[in-house]
């Protein structure tokens, strides 16, 4: 399964945001990386270079290549409504960041593991495709396993502090999660200006 394996921190201090989750690193180190960036004055961006950025920052979030990207882009762009918050929306739902987002997993690496080792079922079945996307009144459950529910609970105790969106519901103790609803733009709080990536595609 393709994904980015590189180095996190560095990634994340190109954009000067925390793309992978909370970094110390980043914290002590809030300047590009490479031997001049803690000079911190950069020549001004062009209206592509802040685009592409943008883009960069939103599949890296999510672990994506630029085909698979691109093809989410491409969904969005056939559904009616409006483009940037449908991509989000897209992405949102995908089920290894749903698993993420529920707390049974502590990264989306790891909740894209759980997904395609089979430690996970939606509406009873088992689904091992991370990109899947899950709709409203989906279930999802850890799958009644030992290996599986060890898993889990290890990544419950990491992530009991991180709140639940409210576009899902969670019983942890019986390792089930739903999804009430489609998330609004304002609750996945994206990290970028998604139309500048619309624009960015459109050109």
């Amino acid at each position: 399964m393709a994904r980015y394996t590189g180095p996190k921190t560095k990634i994340s201090r190109r954009f000067g945001v925390a793309i992978f989750g909370p970094s110390k690193a980043l914290e002590r180190k809030n300047y590009g990386p490479g031997m001049h960036g803690p000079k911190g004055s950069r020549r001004k961006q062009s209206d592509y270079a802040v685009a592409l950025a943008e883009k960069q920052k939103l599949r890296y979030q999510y672990g994506l290549l630029e085909r698979q990207f691109r093809r989410y882009f491409q969904t969005a762009l056939t559904r009616r409504g409006v483009t940037g918050e449908i991509l989000l929306q897209l992405l949102e739902t995908r089920l290894d960041n749903v698993v993420y987002r529920l707390g049974f997993a502590n990264s989306r690496n790891g909740a894209r593991q759980m997904v395609s080792h089979g430690h996970v079922s939606v509406n009873g079945r088992k689904v091992n495709i991370a990109s899947y996307n899950v709709k409203a009144g989906d279930t999802i459950v850890v799958k009644d396993k030992p290996g599986s529910r060890r898993l889990a609970t290890k990544n419950i105790e990491l992530t009991q502090i991180a709140p639940v969106p409210d576009w899902l519901t969670v019983d942890k103790d019986n390792f089930t999660g739903k999804v009430s609803r489609v998330p609004t733009r304002e609750e996945i709080a994206p990290i970028v200006n998604e139309q500048l990536i619309v624009e960015l595609y459109s050109r």
